[in-house]
């Protein structure tokens, strides 16, 4: 999803009357029963990102040449 894009689709919920309500993201919690957590989101900011071979995506990661700018919605 680019930036864009999710600027739309909140500018789609706020018009309807989703404008007050709080924002959570989601992530499988990997326990046992793959439970879904929800916690709410604290922080949107911009950060870099580098491909890690061992968690097989991208990682927080302070900047160098294998890094991209990336929003990171926390």
């Amino acid at each position: 999803m680019k930036v864009n894009e999710l600027i739309e689709r909140l500018e789609e919920l706020a018009d309807a009357d989703f404008g007050e309500t709080e924002v959570h993201f989601a992530y499988n919690y990997g326990d046992h029963w793959r439970t879904v957590v929800a916690p709410e989101v604290k922080t949107v900011g911009v950060e870099h990102v580098k491909m890690s071979d061992y968690h097989r995506m991208p990682v927080l990661n302070d900047e160098d040449d294998e890094t991209k700018q990336v929003v990171v919605i926390q």
